[in-house]
C-alpha cells in the first residue's frame, strides 16, 4: 500500500512538472520569463516563481524567516535545475521526465526536512491535496475545473 501510494505521488509529481514543458517551444523570451504573471497572483503557466511560492508556503505553514530563506533557496535551485534540464536536448522525453521527477522529489524532501512536526503535517496535507488534484485531472474527473491557487483554497 505504501509503495503504491508513493508511486502515485511520484507519478502525480511528474505530471505536475512535465505539463508546462509541453509548451516549452512557445516560452517567452528570458527577459519576460522572469516576470510572474500578475493576473493570477504570480502564477505563470501553472507555477509560481520561487519568491511567490515561498510567500504562499510561509502563509500556509507559518514559516520562520530562516525557513523562508531556506525554502526559497531550495525552490530557486529546483527552478535552475529544471531550466538546465529543459535546455538539454540530448535527453529523451522519458529521461527528461524521470529527471524532472527526481528534482521535484528532492526539493519536496528538502523542504519537508526544514519543517517542524506541525508544519510537516500541514505540508503532507498540502501534498495529498495536490496529488488528489493531479489524480482527478489525470483521470478526467476534474478536467473542466481549474484548481485555484493555494491562497484561495
Amino acid at each position: 500500500m505504501i509503495k503504491q501510494s508513493l508511486l502515485v505521488f511520484v507519478a502525480a509529481g511528474a505530471l505536475a512538472i512535465a505539463a508546462p514543458f509541453a509548451a516549452a517551444q512557445d516560452t517567452p523570451p528570458a527577459d519576460q520569463q522572469s516576470q510572474p504573471s500578475q493576473e493570477h497572483g504570480g502564477w505563470h503557466r501553472g507555477h509560481m516563481d520561487p519568491a511567490q511560492r515561498t510567500k504562499e508556503l510561509a502563509k500556509h505553514l507559518n514559516l520562520t524567516a530562516d525557513q523562508q530563506t531556506k525554502v526559497q533557496d531550495a525552490l530557486q535551485s529546483q527552478q535552475s535545475q529544471m531550466q538546465s534540464l529543459r535546455q538539454d536536448s540530448s535527453l529523451s522525453q522519458q529521461d527528461r521526465r524521470a529527471k524532472m521527477m527526481d528534482i521535484h522529489k528532492n526539493t519536496d524532501s528538502q523542504i519537508r526536512a526544514l519543517l517542524d512536526s506541525n508544519q510537516q503535517k500541514k505540508w503532507d496535507e498540502m501534498q495529498a491535496k495536490r496529488e488528489q488534484r493531479m489524480e482527478n485531472h489525470h483521470h478526467g474527473d476534474g478536467s473542466n475545473q481549474q484548481a485555484p491557487p493555494p491562497s484561495q483554497q
